[in-house]
Protein backbone atom coordinates (compact mmCIF):
# COMPACT_ATOMS: atom_id res chain seq x y z
CA UNK A 1 0.00 0.00 0.00
CA UNK A 2 0.98 3.69 -0.63
CA UNK A 3 0.21 6.13 1.65
CA UNK A 4 1.34 9.20 0.89
CA UNK A 5 3.56 11.43 3.20
CA UNK A 6 1.21 13.90 3.73
CA UNK A 7 -1.94 11.45 4.21
CA UNK A 8 0.82 10.07 7.03
CA UNK A 9 1.05 13.19 9.01
CA UNK A 10 -3.01 13.42 8.52
CA UNK A 11 -3.25 10.24 9.99
CA UNK A 12 -1.36 10.93 12.85
CA UNK A 13 -2.48 14.28 14.11
CA UNK A 14 -6.13 12.74 13.81
CA UNK A 15 -5.16 9.73 15.93
CA UNK A 16 -3.25 12.61 18.13
CA UNK A 17 -6.72 14.34 18.13
CA UNK A 18 -8.38 11.96 19.66
CA UNK A 19 -6.50 10.96 22.71
CA UNK A 20 -7.56 9.42 25.08
CA UNK A 21 -9.60 7.65 22.77
CA UNK A 22 -8.95 5.74 19.63
CA UNK A 23 -9.78 7.28 16.23
CA UNK A 24 -11.27 5.62 13.02
CA UNK A 25 -11.62 6.29 9.48
CA UNK A 26 -11.29 5.08 6.03
CA UNK A 27 -9.04 5.45 3.23
CA UNK A 28 -10.17 6.04 -0.39
CA UNK A 29 -7.75 5.45 -3.64
CA UNK A 30 -7.27 2.81 -6.35
CA UNK A 31 -6.75 -0.44 -6.19
CA UNK A 32 -3.68 -2.33 -8.57
CA UNK A 33 -4.03 -5.66 -8.68
CA UNK A 34 -0.44 -7.43 -8.09
CA UNK A 35 0.97 -4.12 -6.37
CA UNK A 36 -1.12 -2.75 -3.82
CA UNK A 37 -3.13 0.41 -3.01
CA UNK A 38 -2.57 3.90 -4.01
CA UNK A 39 -4.47 6.03 -1.00
CA UNK A 40 -5.67 9.31 -1.92
CA UNK A 41 -8.04 10.17 0.43
CA UNK A 42 -8.99 9.76 4.06
CA UNK A 43 -12.14 10.08 5.60
CA UNK A 44 -12.03 10.70 8.88
CA UNK A 45 -15.09 8.88 11.29
CA UNK A 46 -16.85 9.21 14.56
CA UNK A 47 -15.84 6.60 17.06
CA UNK A 48 -19.38 5.28 18.26
CA UNK A 49 -17.87 2.57 20.55
CA UNK A 50 -19.60 2.26 24.36
CA UNK A 51 -15.75 2.78 25.53
CA UNK A 52 -13.34 4.30 22.91
CA UNK A 53 -10.11 4.79 24.77
CA UNK A 54 -10.35 1.09 24.97
CA UNK A 55 -12.20 0.16 21.22
CA UNK A 56 -13.57 1.37 17.93
CA UNK A 57 -16.88 1.12 16.30
CA UNK A 58 -17.35 3.78 13.13
CA UNK A 59 -20.65 5.48 13.21
CA UNK A 60 -22.66 4.10 10.62
CA UNK A 61 -24.24 6.62 9.39
CA UNK A 62 -20.62 8.39 8.94
CA UNK A 63 -19.66 5.48 6.98
CA UNK A 64 -21.55 6.05 5.00
CA UNK A 65 -21.49 9.58 3.97
CA UNK A 66 -17.86 8.57 3.45
CA UNK A 67 -18.28 5.91 0.87
CA UNK A 68 -20.78 7.79 -0.82
CA UNK A 69 -17.95 10.60 -0.96
CA UNK A 70 -15.54 8.04 -2.11
CA UNK A 71 -17.72 6.92 -4.81
CA UNK A 72 -18.60 10.65 -5.90
CA UNK A 73 -15.06 11.25 -6.24
CA UNK A 74 -14.04 8.20 -8.40
CA UNK A 75 -12.51 6.27 -5.50
CA UNK A 76 -12.51 2.90 -3.77
CA UNK A 77 -12.50 1.72 0.15
CA UNK A 78 -8.87 0.79 0.31
CA UNK A 79 -8.32 1.12 3.83
CA UNK A 80 -9.33 1.36 7.44
CA UNK A 81 -7.06 2.75 10.01
CA UNK A 82 -7.39 3.42 13.78
CA UNK A 83 -5.36 3.99 16.63
CA UNK A 84 -3.98 2.92 19.46
CA UNK A 85 -3.28 5.61 22.12
CA UNK A 86 -1.11 3.80 24.00
CA UNK A 87 0.44 1.78 21.61
CA UNK A 88 1.62 -0.56 20.27
CA UNK A 89 0.76 -0.64 16.30
CA UNK A 90 0.00 -4.22 16.48
CA UNK A 91 -4.11 -5.96 15.99
CA UNK A 92 -5.66 -6.48 19.05
CA UNK A 93 -8.13 -9.53 19.80
CA UNK A 94 -11.08 -7.41 19.06
CA UNK A 95 -9.59 -5.60 16.07
CA UNK A 96 -9.06 -8.88 14.64
CA UNK A 97 -12.08 -10.46 15.83
CA UNK A 98 -14.24 -6.73 14.18
CA UNK A 99 -12.41 -7.25 10.98
CA UNK A 100 -15.11 -7.79 8.04
CA UNK A 101 -13.56 -5.86 5.44
CA UNK A 102 -11.47 -7.61 2.85
CA UNK A 103 -8.76 -4.30 2.64
CA UNK A 104 -6.14 -3.47 4.32
CA UNK A 105 -6.56 -2.53 8.54
CA UNK A 106 -3.62 0.47 9.22
CA UNK A 107 -3.22 1.03 13.17
CA UNK A 108 -1.40 4.17 14.57
CA UNK A 109 0.69 3.45 17.24
CA UNK A 110 0.51 7.50 18.97
CA UNK A 111 3.07 7.62 21.42
CA UNK A 112 5.67 6.58 18.89
CA UNK A 113 3.94 7.82 15.39
CA UNK A 114 4.07 4.17 14.10
CA UNK A 115 1.36 3.15 11.13
CA UNK A 116 1.22 0.02 10.30
CA UNK A 117 -0.66 -1.99 7.61
CA UNK A 118 -2.24 -5.20 8.56
CA UNK A 119 -4.99 -8.10 6.68
CA UNK A 120 -7.08 -9.13 9.42
CA UNK A 121 -8.06 -11.63 9.92
CA UNK A 122 -4.98 -13.47 8.78
CA UNK A 123 -2.65 -10.51 10.70
CA UNK A 124 -0.12 -10.50 7.77
CA UNK A 125 1.73 -7.20 8.07
CA UNK A 126 1.57 -5.60 4.63
CA UNK A 127 4.42 -3.28 3.46
CA UNK A 128 3.27 0.60 3.48
CA UNK A 129 5.08 2.60 1.34
CA UNK A 130 5.25 6.51 1.14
Amino acid sequence: MHLPAPLRARLIAHARAEVPCECVGLLGGHDRPGVGSDVRAMYPLRNAAPDPQRTYIADPGHVLRALKAMRAEGLDLVGIYHSHPRGPAVPSRTDVQLAAYGVPYLIVDVQREDVRAYRLPELTEEPLLS
